[in-house]
């Protein structure tokens, strides 16, 4: 059975290896060759991390390979959708992921509607506020990265399903022995520019005097350009190969959000990585963050500055605290979000729907 993976990005951007590429080995296993069509390609992705900016010109010839590719009906069994087909284009084009009579998984980890419906242009509201309402009625499943999202979700798909975005703990592991010794303890983020930008600048003044009176560091990978490093301050430009080194040489994961519906979209996935890699963690209690962190447990959900300056320092003053904390969140993400458990799951929910178009 072939299955066609139409991706938003390509390999470059984190949702594409989160949510389809870590799959793989569990869906050849499953009897499916898969076939890869991001819609904007690795080279788009760079320009725009680059410089900020978006070429119409490559994003036409992008819109239009994919929409070729559909009306030449490809022999294809399924068609695996992220996000939308075209962003930004109106509902009724959403319908050609119709045209090569497929049937289709909807999958999503953000709560990419708000794109639209919370819009601040009126007429961006009015056009396209409803237009994955389309996308989904025309999927026969929907994978929905939270409950939040599948909510959303079920209104207009009958078949929906929570599948959170999760690690590969044979990857995302504790380091045997901390090569950070005796060094100070460090409180550590990982991110892209825009949720620096959005959530973890406004806490940099917290955070480091935190850091100060404890004697520890702050350390953040894929921080904004305009983010400098200082005295408290060490920063890390993203790489795919220096994630989990990075990650391996923190001693507590925090992940800052604001309240808005946004946030409440998100999937958790630096929590994931961080517990994972046996790190106690402080997060905002906004949408599923309040599922993955048990307070008190593998970490603290804090609210105001009171309360993320006191889980700060207190898990800055206490390893036997840090390692307790960590090893709970570990055990949990290999229970509730390692590919160990998805993989095969993923792969029997894709194989049961393209058999069951087989046989429609």
């Amino acid at each position: 059975m072939k299955i066609a993976l139409l991706t938003k990005y390509g390999g470059l951007a984190a949702s594409t290896r989160q949510r389809f590429e870590q799959y793989s080995n569990h869906l050849r296993a499953a009897g499916f060759e898969l076939e890869l069509h991001p819609l904007l390609d690795d080279a788009y992705l760079q320009e725009l991390y680059a410089s900020g900016r978006r070429s119409r010109g490559h994003l036409m010839v992008r819109y239009s390979q994919r929409l070729l590719w559909l009306l030449s009906r490809p022999d294809v069994d399924l068609i695996w959708l992220h996000c939308e087909l075209f962003p930004y284009l109106p509902g009724l084009i959403e319908r050609f992921a119709r045209a090569p009579g497929k049937p289709i998984i909807f999958d999503y980890d953000d709560a990419i509607f708000h794109n639209y419906d919370l819009h601040r242009n009126p007429l961006i509201r009015r056009l396209l506020g409803s237009k994955l309402h389309t996308t989904l009625a025309g999927a026969k499943m929907a994978l929905c990265g939270n409950a939040y999202l599948e909510i959303y979700a079920r209104q207009h798909c009958a078949q929906t399903e929570i599948v959170p975005t999760i690690v590969d703990t044979d990857v995302y592991c504790p380091t045997p022995l901390p090569s950070h010794g005796t060094a100070p303890p460090r409180v550590g983020w990982i991110g892209t520019p825009s949720t620096w930008n959005e959530y973890l600048a406004p806490m940099l003044p917290l955070l480091t005097q935190a850091a100060n009176d404890k004697g520890g560091r702050v350390a953040a990978m894929g921080a904004a350009k305009q983010a400098r490093a200082s005295s408290l301050l060490d920063l890390m430009a993203w790489s795919e190969a220096g994630e989990v080194p990075f990650l391996q040489n923190m001693d507590i994961g925090i992940m800052p959000l604001t309240d808005s519906p946004w946030a409440r979209g998100k999937c958790g996935y630096k929590l994931i990585q961080y517990m994972a890699c046996g790190l106690p963690v402080v997060a905002s209690p906004v949408g599923v963050n309040k599922d993955i962190v048990e307070h008190g447990v593998n970490g603290f959900l804090a609210e105001t500055d009171k309360e993320w300056r006191s889980a700060i320092e207190t898990l800055l003053s206490d390893a036997e605290l840090r390692r307790r904390m960590g090893a709970a969140g570990r055990k949990k993400v290999e229970e509730s979000y390692s590919l160990q458990v998805w993989g095969p799951r993923v792969a029997q929910m894709l194989r049961r729907v393209a058999e069951e178009g087989r046989k429609a």
